[in-house]
């Protein structure tokens, strides 16, 4: 009878939640940046779900924004107030930068991270090849050849602006590479979840790595 009472206490009991790891929490940052050109706030945490509230004044840039958000499972919120009557140059780099920043504050000293990440994203003809490394080090290889000036308003060259931007700030090493592509948009957009995707993976848990440092001088 004992023996059956505490079998039952067993199966009545609750279950023990798994013990803390700091592996568990929610790598979440928030940066604002003010200038007296733009108002930048940006929120996002690492280990999200993709929900994404963008709103910069520049349509398209929203969009890419909810592709980095989307497929880097990354729930992000950024808002923005620019000087867009002059043009989206500002507003558009400036988000890059507190992006950046904010992307540096939510991996920290990137202990237990994977470090580097590699995509290739098609959409329709458009190829194209993301590498990124947490290294420390700020470099962009770009070579994105988009054929139009502009993508609905948006300047196209604002694109590489965009991306060194948040290279400089994040302190990373990012390499995007046209394979193919002949349609502006699709070009764009595919180097985004590109970025988006390698993103994901470099900043994932490594769990054989647990809160180590990814570097042989124990230190990025």
């Amino acid at each position: 009878m004992n023996d059956q009472l505490r079998i039952m206490e067993i199966i009545d009991r609750p279950p023990v939640p798994p013990p803390s790891s700091s592996n568990t929490i929610a790598r979440a940052a928030l940066v604002k940046r003010t200038t007296l050109e733009t108002d930048v706030t940006v929120s996002l945490n690492l280990d999200g779900s993709g929900t994404c509230k963008a709103s910069t004044g520049i349509p398209f840039l929203d969009h890419m924004l909810q592709q980095i958000s989307s497929h880097g499972l990354i729930d992000l919120d950024v808002q923005a107030i620019g000087d867009l009557a002059i043009d989206d140059h500002h507003t558009n780099e400036d988000v890059g930068i507190t992006l950046g920043q904010t992307l540096a504050k939510a991996v920290g000293d990137r202990s237990g991270i994977s470090r580097f990440g590699h995509f290739i994203a098609p959409l329709d003809e458009a190829l194209i090849e993301v590498v990124l490394d947490f290294s420390g080090r700020p470099h962009l290889s770009y070579n994105l050849e988009i054929p139009t000036q502009r993508i609905g308003s948006y300047d196209t060259e604002l694109v590489r602006e965009f991306f060194a931007a948040v290279v400089n700030h994040t302190q990373m090493t990012l390499h995007v590479r046209q394979l193919q592509g002949g349609n502006s948009h699709h070009i764009v957009e595919a180097a985004f979840k590109a970025f988006a995707r390698a993103l994901r993976m470099a900043v994932a848990i490594d769990p054989r790595r647990a809160s180590r440092i990814p570097s042989s001088k124990g230190v990025l």
